[in-house]
């Protein structure tokens, strides 16, 4: 939860569908443009708690996909009508890489659940951060310590 003084870097907005098995939730996130020591601004990440895939459609902006299975990490670029697929079991988080607000659409399973924690934990294996030539670059992130949170 952001505290008085904090940037927001990103909104969500979500669906009235109820998250339990047989309906699809949607949401639209925003993220704002900008970076943080040369890292660009990202969501907090998640796993599912149920082994479920999920579909990303880009609407505005450029942006990416960043998806871990705790062993790799894999980038998928985004920009309006890309659509980006996190497999079942792969944590993933979203990242503007542009200067202006990238927004894109998640639909997802009612009942694959949110576990912040895992990414918490673990980690997403790399940071993606603002090149030489202002393009997006992976750098490799250790995990985070034991205890660490």
């Amino acid at each position: 939860m952001a505290e008085a003084g904090d940037p927001v870097v990103y909104e969500v907005v979500s669906s009235r569908v109820p998250e339990t098995s047989g309906e699809l939730p949607q949401s639209v996130t925003t993220i704002h443009p900008g970076t943080i020591g040369g890292e660009f601004h990202f969501t907090r990440g998640h796993m599912h708690t149920r082994a479920r895939g999920e579909v990303y459609l880009g609407l505005t902006g450029t942006g990416g996909l960043l998806t871990f299975d705790g062993r790799r990490a894999v980038w998928v670029a985004m920009a309006p009508g890309t659509i980006g697929y996190i497999p079942p079991g792969w944590a993933h988080r979203s990242v503007n890489t542009g200067d202006e607000p990238y927004r894109f659409l998640a639909v997802y399973p009612g009942d694959a659940g949110h576990d912040h924690a895992w990414v918490a934990e673990n980690g997403m294996g790399h940071r993606v951060m603002r090149g030489a030539s202002g393009e997006p670059e992976l750098a490799p992130f250790p995990r985070p310590a034991a205890g660490s949170r």
